[in-house]
């Protein structure tokens, strides 16, 4: 039995409701990272094989044990070349030069503007170059998300085609190489399902809050932790007003209860299957309707998503062709929702040869078909929390038991916060004593060495 860990915040196979995925940030601030990391697990998940979270987890103090327990580690990422996650980057490369495991990265981006810079490289490009080199001492070569991360690698002085090659977002694979989008009939009554970034321009934002006037049969699909919160518990607002993007609860995508918050992928694809249309600025939020067979419509807005874009083919809007008074009904007749399915096989085909290249078993080692998945047989008996609904169109009992667990998480991250400042203080005080210590006793002897050599003066 071969034993895998993987980076991820929690398991398909965890029924982790909102309180837990809040206290823990079992999403890892975003629920999109949860797609990537199904499509991995059932992919990778053999008969023989297991493969455990590692919970976000990833102190270089767990070395021993890894190299104990598991025979590799995967990690999957999404665009952690970015100055925020540096920090992060870093513990990764203390902890991978520990390994004696194999570790895989399978699937890392870069985090630059729609017209990225690369010449002019980034502030991060020697801890990049680090984590790379000690990636690549533990495995045969990098997948990465896309072609413009593919030629910052290269700037860096890794090899295209040896060291690091292009797979797109493994959350495209979930279900092998075969890729259906149904055809549909968009009309004005339709289940459209939205999502949205604050992070797009202010034309894209608009124009993703006007179509909620065109279709008013929406549903709005947010993934920020902090919208699992205000979701969940009411408050704390994303912001105090926004014309174009839902931030309290006396918006009308919350007042109106259509907003859903999923905490796994299995309950949101089959959200997906029954809409007619997803559209909107988040990446995954529209992978998912893509691999669940629902036609979308992406509108990148930086070169992660970019590139993601191009590799897949998926169906977009640029921002340069949205103005103030564009509709979504103008472009559903002109884009090709089959854009995907064109580039699926080409695309899994070459997945699939970058874990052969690294020697990672998965289920289609032996046909593109396998007759039994692991993971959808255990996913059988798994019973899934629901999406959870803004807490404004729940009952008295189920509102006051969401703030209770809520307010019950702040006093317990506020008791840790206080205990981890007062241990900090204390170490503080220690340093301050020792080295007023250390002072003193220099202090003592160059006054002895001075009057010794006053003595010794006054003899001559």
């Amino acid at each position: 039995m071969k034993s895998i860990i993987i980076r991820s915040g929690m398991s398909p196979l965890d029924t982790f409701d909102a309180p837990h995925i809040i206290k823990n940030n079992s999403i890892g601030g975003n629920v999109g990272n949860l797609v990537y990391a199904y499509s991995i697990f059932r992919t990778l998940m053999t008969e023989d094989t297991t493969i455990t979270p590692d919970y976000y987890n990833y102190e270089p103090s767990r070395a021993d044990e890894i190299n104990e327990k598991y025979d590799c580690y995967v990690i999957p990422l999404a665009d952690a070349f970015r100055k925020e996650f540096i920090p992060s980057l870093r513990k990764y490369t203390k902890l991978i030069k520990k390994l004696k495991i194999p570790v895989i990265v399978i699937g890392v981006g870069l985090r630059a503007p729609f017209e990225p810079k690369l010449d002019e490289g980034f502030p991060f490009d020697e801890d990049v170059k680090e984590f790379v080199k000690a990636v690549l001492e533990k495995s045969s070569m990098i997948g990465l998300r896309g072609e413009i991360t593919s030629k910052y690698l290269t700037k860096l002085g890794f090899r295209e085609g040896i060291d690091h090659t292009v797979i797109g977002c493994p959350s495209m694979y979930t279900f092998g190489r075969e890729l259906t989008i149904r055809e549909t009939n968009i009309t004005k009554e339709s289940k459209v399902c939205i999502n949205s970034s604050r992070l797009s321009p202010k034309k894209v934002l608009d124009f993703i809050h006007r179509s909620t006037e065109e279709f008013p049969n929406y549903y709005f699909i947010p993934q920020w932790m902090k919208e699992l919160r205000l979701t969940y518990a009411g408050a704390p607002s994303i912001a105090e007003y926004s014309k174009n993007y839902p931030v309290k609860l006396t918006d009308p995508a919350y007042k109106e209860n259509r907003v859903r918050f999923f905490l796994n992928v299995p309950t949101w694809m089959e959200f997906m299957k029954d809409a007619d249309l997803s559209f909107g600025a988040r990446l995954h939020g529209n992978i998912v309707a893509t691999i669940s067979g629902t036609p979308s419509i992406i509108i990148p807005k930086d070169a992660r998503m970019r590139e993601l874009t191009d590799y897949h083919g998926l169906t977009h809007i640029l921002p340069h062709e949205i103005n103030e008074k564009t509709k979504l009904s103008d472009f559903i007749d002109k884009v090709d929702f089959q854009s995907p399915t064109k580039k699926q096989q080409r695309n899994f085909d070459n997945f699939i040869d970058f874990l052969n290249k690294n020697n990672l078993n998965h289920i289609y080692k032996e046909s593109y078909n396998p007759t039994t998945v692991p993971l959808d047989e255990k996913l059988k008996q798994v019973e899934f929390k629901q999406p959870v609904t803004p807490i404004s169109g729940c009952s008295p009992e189920e509102m006051a038991e969401r703030l209770e667990n809520y307010y019950a998480i702040e006093r317990e991250k506020k008791e840790m916060l206080e205990e981890n400042l007062k241990n900090k203080l204390k170490q503080k005080n220690k340093r301050i004593q020792y080295l007023e210590g250390t002072l003193n006793r220099k202090s003592v002897r160059t006054t002895l060495k001075l009057a010794d050599f006053v003595a010794t003066m006054q003899k001559k």
